[in-house]
């Protein structure tokens, strides 16, 4: 039996906890917020209920083996997606739906181009599933992967998500639908890899499902799954150090003290992990801070909203100045600044448990820059910067037809400001600081430390920070 340590207790912390505890080992859990969850946050007000981080649950196999209670419910649609020029389409799990759906609103041209572009993702999905995304990767061993032609011509590297949607979509809207999956990952799609087509793959193959009370309860899950396997949390316990000996851990540096470990798993920001935890030049200066943050409102709204699906994106005109604005453009010499006109994503659940009768609970998110003081991020604690751009966001839904202003019970916002000091995030990064495909490997520099989390391989998001426990279980092994 190893002592192992795990840093943090957001989902990829817990779901390692829980993979290791069920192998064998002594397991305890460090987390530094007075909750679990971390950016699968939750909040309460006047009897709404809020979920401020994911909304949607997709690749629900992901999640088997862990032992959890939960009961997924199926969306339909995915996402109601609404374009610019007033036309909307509602995204199906079910591709012979989607697709036909397509041809009713934008023609059999377009539902072609999407079926030749859904093979596409197929493949690219198969590739990334069976080569990339169950185990570890570096670019030593995608190196050695090389010997899988097919696979390689599937992933198309070196090509963009955005020029792959251009070879295969003539539909403009259609091009922005795949564009948005770009922003899951915190990439702008014009310089997202190609690959990236597997996220709407995965997310219509597979479908998109909503626990009922809200995702939040993925969290008290893990939670009651961990005690049932004799783990120990301790919140409001931050780590600040690692300790190693002769290149392997020892254990880390806690409030009550040191505190010995043979195995260390960190779910914290691998830029946190390398610049503080365990101070690494080198790999620290591969981690620029380059993955867009968000903006959210969280409001109490009045009455009903039924041209709201569960999730609806409003789409702007110029979708290539909103990534401009949320980057910065260095090029021209432009700062990152808040977009003046961007998609507008809104979750609207209809499920009792989370609003008062008659009212709706809105979770409002718009793509930002991440908080700080350099050129590709903006100081999101300056004084009414928040509530002006909130107020704003609002004008800008009302302008798309959606105007909820004299609905409003209350309206908060959320800043990655706010996320940065709420879950340690830097910069309130949503999906970690490395924007993009390749992450920090989930071994770490010394022997026994593993890292898990959004910021790590595969990626964020739920299901991938959950295979990033799985990974890291399988690589530490039974007691």
């Amino acid at each position: 039996m190893s002592r192992v340590v795990i840093i943090g207790a957001g989902v990829g912390g817990l779901a390692a906890a829980v993979r290791l505890a069920g192998a064998g080992h002594e397991v305890t859990v460090h987390e530094r917020a007075a909750t679990v969850g971390g950016k699968l946050g939750r909040y309460e007000r006047d009897g709404f209920r809020f979920d401020t981080g994911p909304s949607l649950l997709t690749l629900p196999q992901v999640f088997t083996g862990l032992g959890l209670d939960l009961d997924p419910e199926p969306l339909d649609p995915v996402v109601r997606h609404v374009f610019p020029d007033g036309s909307t389409l509602d995204s199906s799990s079910d591709p012979a739906v989607f697709t036909q759906r397509i041809a009713d609103a934008f023609g059999a041209t377009a539902a072609a181009d999407w079926a030749r572009f859904w093979r596409r993702a197929e493949r690219i999905w198969t590739a990334s599933w069976r080569s990339v995304l169950q185990r570890e990767v570096s670019p030593a061993t995608l190196a050695r992967l090389s010997w899988r032609v097919g696979d390689l011509a599937a992933i198309a590297p070196g090509r963009s998500l955005r020029a792959l949607g251009r070879r295969y979509l003539r539909d403009r809207r259609l091009r922005m639908l795949l564009d948005r999956y770009a922003t899951y990952t915190g990439t702008d799609p014009r310089r997202a890899p190609a690959a990236l087509a597997a996220i709407p793959y995965a997310e219509l193959a597979f479908g998109g499902w909503y626990l009922r009370g809200g995702l939040g309860v993925l969290a008290s899950a893990l939670l009651d799954r961990c005690a049932a396997l004799g783990v120990t949390i301790r919140t409001s316990s931050p780590v600040t150090a690692i300790r190693t000996a002769e290149g392997r851990v020892t254990g880390v540096l806690a409030p009550e003290g040191l505190v010995p470990a043979d195995v260390v798993v960190s779910d914290v920001d691998a830029a946190t992990l390398y610049r503080d935890l365990l101070p690494s030049p080198r790999r620290l200066a591969g981690l620029a801070d380059r993955s867009l943050a968000g903006f959210v409102l969280l409001l109490g709204v009045r009455g009903s909203t039924p041209e709201l699906a569960h999730h609806t994106v409003f789409f702007p005109r110029g979708y290539d100045a909103e990534f401009d604005a949320v980057f910065g453009d260095p090029a021209r010499g432009r700062r990152a600044r808040p977009p003046s006109d961007p998609a507008v994503f809104v979750t609207r659940a209809t499920d009792p448990e989370v609003h008062p009768p008659g009212t709706e609970a809105w979770f409002v998110l718009v793509n930002a820059p991440r908080h700080g003081t350099d050129f590709g991020a903006i100081d999101w604690r300056r004084p009414g910067l928040a509530s002006a751009y909130g107020s704003h966001i609002l004008n800008v839904l009302a302008r798309r037809g959606l105007d909820v202003r004299d609905r409003l019970v209350f309206m908060e916002t959320r800043t990655p400001a706010d996320l940065a000091e709420a879950t340690a995030a830097p910069g309130g990064a949503i999906y970690g600081t490395v924007g993009g495909l390749l992450r920090p490997a989930n071994r770490g520099p010394v022997d026994g430390l593993y890292l898990v989390g959004g910021s790590a391989h595969p990626g964020g998001g739920l299901p991938m920070v959950t295979l990033s426990a799985t990974i890291v279980a399988d690589r530490v092994g039974p007691a």
